[in-house]
């Protein structure tokens, strides 16, 4: 019971401050999620999580659930961290979707764009025909790099039939920035 006397004392005081702590209404009382940091003892408002495939680095409301391959921060620490060298920074406030369709289109989008991406997980059935690689037992040639299903070799042909496939699209500049 004083654990969650002194939890609510902190939400108390950050709300004084001016934090607007939405995103962590949703803790339980007994456990709230503090900073990953080393030697922060505050209050979690943010989730870091790394996009490796795209040098991304996303900082978002706080999820849900804990999920350790990303990392709970502070208001303090999501201010002030850098993403690596050569890689983008994307600050997310929130995510608002009122649409359920727009949920399920958003949620297909996601899946499609990371199902194959290096070939050592493989989530699909045998010869189901929905990926760009077929994975049935007749392709696999460790000689061919053409029919090979080693992850190095079926890597390179999901990116050539990615390239392929949207090879129609182009960059179109908008006429604000010119």
């Amino acid at each position: 019971m004083a654990r969650l006397a002194a939890w609510r004392a902190d939400l108390s005081k950050l709300s004084i401050v001016g934090l607007d702590l939405p995103t962590v209404s949703h803790l339980p009382d007994q456990n709230p999620r503090r900073c990953s940091r080393p030697g922060c003892n505050r209050l979690a408002v943010a989730t870091l999580t790394y996009a490796y495939a795209d040098q991304t680095a996303v900082i978002g409301p706080l999820i849900q659930e804990n999920n350790p391959h990303s990392w709970d921060l502070c208001e303090t620490h999501s201010a002030r961290i850098t993403a690596p060298k050569n890689w983008e920074l994307v600050r997310v406030k929130a995510v608002e979707i009122e649409d359920d369709d727009d949920l399920l289109a958003l949620a297909q989008a996601v899946r499609e764009d990371g199902r194959v991406t290096t070939g050592l997980v493989d989530g699909l059935d045998a010869g189901s025909g929905d990926d760009v690689i077929d994975y049935g037992a007749a392709n696999f040639d460790a000689a061919d790099p053409d029919n090979s299903n080693h992850p190095v070799f079926r890597t390179r042909r999901v990116a050539d039939e990615k390239i392929r496939r949207r090879a129609h699209l182009k960059v179109v500049a908008d006429d604000a920035d010119a």
